[in-house]
């Protein structure tokens, strides 16, 4: 069921999404604005892993890289990793880090904070999703201190399990417990989008298709 959950949202897009967790009550689902794609080209849907860190420059540059290559080894195969750093000084990805992820079989990063190597991340074609680009990186700087346990992105909460999906709009993120009935009811929202672009091409009246369909 997951796997399939995953493979019918990858074929949905966040707009409808976000009308659907709306209409469910549950409208803190979309990551800040920000956060984008290295490559604009680059859609991104699965399931997410989470990790948190800090600054500490009470750390040897030693220790922060031990730290930082810890949580490469932790990262699972099949998972989006998902990083709150709590800090917008320093890049949390870079060139050697996403070659780990993607061997490792991770499906993209997103970080609420920087990234460097920009052009060789491209070219690697792992999805990172940063809010900026600096060539400062962690060493004597930072070090993760929680994995795989909720955290909070803008307005958003995130749990390791949860859904996400990412295109061209942005980033919406759906809770594990209502992914199956979110995605079931993005598929008919789509459905019916598709009649009203039928219907407005077709000739009809925009106001006309929105009193027949009730969707726009």
């Amino acid at each position: 069921m997951r796997d399939d959950l995953i493979t019918r949202l990858a074929k949905l897009y966040t707009s409808a999404v976000h009308d659907v967790l709306r209409g469910l009550g549950h409208e803190r689902c979309v990551l800040p604005h920000q956060i984008r794609p290295l490559d604009p080209s680059w859609r991104l849907c699965g399931r997410i892993w989470t990790v948190s860190g800090h600054i500490d420059r009470t750390k040897s540059t030693d220790a922060t890289l031990l730290a930082w290559t810890g949580l490469l080894s932790k990262a699972p195969g099949g998972r989006i990793v998902v990083c709150q750093p709590n800090t917008q000084e320093i890049a949390l990805m870079g060139e050697l880090s996403a070659h780990a992820l993607k061997l490792k079989g991770c499906l993209g990063y997103i970080a609420d904070a920087g990234a460097r190597d920009v052009n060789m991340l491209i070219e690697l074609g792992l999805p990172v999703y940063a809010s900026f680009a600096t060539p400062s990186d962690i060493g004597g700087r930072w070090i993760p201190d929680a994995f795989g346990q909720p955290i909070t992105i803008g307005a958003v909460t995130l749990s390791t399990g949860d859904y996400l999906l990412a295109d061209a709009d942005g980033i919406v993120v759906i809770p594990e417990a209502m992914a199956a009935d979110t995605v079931t009811k993005t598929e008919a929202v789509a459905t019916t989008e598709n009649k009203v672009r039928d219907a407005i091409l077709g000739g009809m009246d925009p106001q006309q298709a929105y009193l027949k369909y009730r969707k726009f």
